[in-house]
């Protein structure tokens, strides 16, 4: 499933195709995905100007200026497993790429069958999205209760932003007897984060993905030198994941259909029996299973 980096990355490469646009005309081609498509779709959106593209989590967030039916809305988007957008000239008339990192082209999915839903935008370009197992999701949320909605009132601060650091990740896991891993991707902490680069910071880290959560923490809830080490690496991986334009697992792609290639620079993910990279280190990388997922990590540095 896409993490932050790989939404972050789409949400880039959408924006230059979208924010500041008219929305001429919305098409659902069928009623649903993981959940019901929102009732009236090309009523509510058609005439709609986007006003920006934003990122919440895991969530992209198409922010709609108010008109005189609506208030200001946000189409919500999850893309599920294997969701994606792609930008193309309107009326099929071929592929208008937007600009976003990644070197490496695969073909994209654009069956017809796959392409649930098409903004038709008033540049003459068109909006796919193609969701060929419908994981995905959309629905549409009035801007002043987005916070307070069932799928955001209970995130934790984005890692990339202000609200996460030392003191407040500290904080979060004190007393926490569950494995670090595990804590790391409990949304209610940290937003975002997905088993690939929990993985990657763990290891970077030098921190073990067993290792009890409340052990990161003083005794009396204060960051330690561990922690804000954590907080550090966890930054470092994912910037370094958005400007490589994300990983490419499976289902992953960019709106111009190249690959994101952070998947070359992995330390840990998806190497098992390969050398640990860690500088120093002569182990190699093992995998466990937590929680149902894979977990891959170092023992001889990871501690």
């Amino acid at each position: 499933m896409p993490e932050l980096p790989e939404v972050e990355t789409v949400r880039r490469g959408l924006a230059p195709a979208m924010e500041g646009r008219r929305i001429r005309e919305a098409l659902a081609r069928r009623p649903d995905l993981r959940w019901p498509l929102p009732e009236r779709l090309n009523e509510r959106l058609a005439g709609r100007r986007i006003a920006g593209l934003g990122r919440r989590a895991k969530y992209l967030l198409i922010d709609l200026d108010s008109d005189a039916a609506a208030a200001n809305e946000v189409l919500v988007v999850h893309l599920g497993m294997s969701g994606s957008f792609r930008i193309e000239a309107g009326d099929g008339a071929g592929d208008r790429a937007a600009e976003a990192p990644g070197a490496f082209h695969i073909p994209r999915s654009k069956a017809a069958a796959h392409d649930h839903v098409v903004l038709r935008l008033e540049h003459g370009v068109d909006i796919v999205y193609n969701d060929p197992r419908r994981f995905g999701a959309m629905l549409l949320v009035p801007r002043t209760e987005l916070e307070a909605h069932p799928l955001f009132r209970d995130i934790g601060p984005e890692p990339l932003g202000n609200g996460f650091d030392a003191a407040g990740l500290a904080k979060a896991l004190t007393g926490r007897r569950t494995p670090i891993k595990a804590a790391l991707l409990d949304q209610k902490i940290v937003a975002g984060l997905g088993n690939i680069y929990v993985c990657e910071a763990l290891h970077r880290a030098g921190i073990a993905p067993e290792r009890l959560a409340l052990t990161l923490a003083s005794p009396t809830g204060r960051a330690t030198r561990e922690t804000r080490l954590l907080v550090e690496t966890i930054r470092a991986v994912l910037e370094e994941a958005i400007a490589a334009g994300g990983s490419t697992l499976r289902d992953h792609s960019q709106v111009d259909g190249t690959l994101g290639y952070f998947q070359h620079t992995f330390r840990a993910y998806d190497r098992e029996g390969q050398p640990c990279l860690a500088p120093g280190c002569h182990g190699s990388i093992a995998r466990l299973v937590q929680a149902g997922r894979s977990t891959f990590y170092c023992a001889s540095c990871q501690r």
